[in-house]
Formats: C-alpha cells, sequence, structure tokens
C-alpha cells in the first residue's frame, strides 16, 4: 500500500500539489517513486517560469524509465528544490516531504477543483 496523504490534490499522472500560505508546492507521489524504480535525474523549470496546468514541465529519469512531469495547476515558480539536483534519491526517500520539487504561485485556484482528491487518486493506484 502507498502512502496518500489526505492533506493533498493529485494529478492522473501521479503529480501532487498541497497549499503552503501563498505558495503551492508540487512533487510526485509515492506510488510514482516506486513505479520509476531508483531516481538518477530531475530536469525542473527555473524561479520565474510559468506553468501551465495539464502542460509538462520537466522530466524524471530513473534506472527503468523517463518519464515526463505535468503540471497539476497553472502558475509562477517561486522556488526549486536544488537539493534535488545533487540527491535525486530524495524523490524515493521522501516524496512528500525533502523530494518536493516546485513551489508555485498559483494563476488560478479555481483549477485545484479538477485535481483528484485522495479517495478518487487511491482508487486510480488500486
Amino acid at each position: 500500500m502507498f502512502e496518500i496523504p489526505d492533506d493533498r490534490k493529485y494529478l492522473e499522472s501521479h503529480e501532487w500539489t498541497t497549499t503552503e500560505g501563498d505558495a503551492v508546492k508540487i512533487g510526485i507521489s509515492d506510488f510514482a517513486q516506486d513505479e520509476l524504480g531508483d531516481v538518477v535525474f530531475v530536469e525542473l523549470p527555473a524561479e520565474g517560469d510559468e506553468l501551465a496546468a495539464g502542460e509538462e514541465f520537466g522530466v524524471v529519469e530513473s534506472i527503468k524509465a523517463v518519464s515526463d512531469l505535468y503540471a497539476p495547476i497553472s502558475g509562477t515558480v517561486t522556488a526549486v528544490n536544488e537539493e534535488l539536483f545533487d540527491a535525486p534519491e530524495l524523490l524515493n526517500d521522501d516524496p512528500y516531504g525533502d523530494g518536493w520539487m516546485l513551489a508555485v504561485e498559483p494563476a488560478d485556484t479555481s483549477e485545484f477543483d479538477d485535481l483528484l482528491s485522495p479517495e478518487e487518486y487511491r482508487e486510480q493506484t488500486e
């Protein structure tokens, strides 16, 4: 069984988002990191870049596969977890904590309504 925290919303492509003050953090789920296997490389946008909901924003490479990352919401990147560039294994070790990827200032908070609830995401991964 995979960890699926109740304080997040999910994209069908296994990215998560959670709100912390005015910022929104984005990462990949426990299920996604397990499916990928050992992560060896992460490519992320830079601070100030714009994300569009549902569009590709980066890449995760593991020993098994290369996977595109998709933005759960639209907005401006306000922070990038640069520790992932030197230690991409943080995605495997702590996907909901130290393995966060981006902080984003959301452009349209109504886009959260289009994301999966924890219950819906659990059903998808069963």
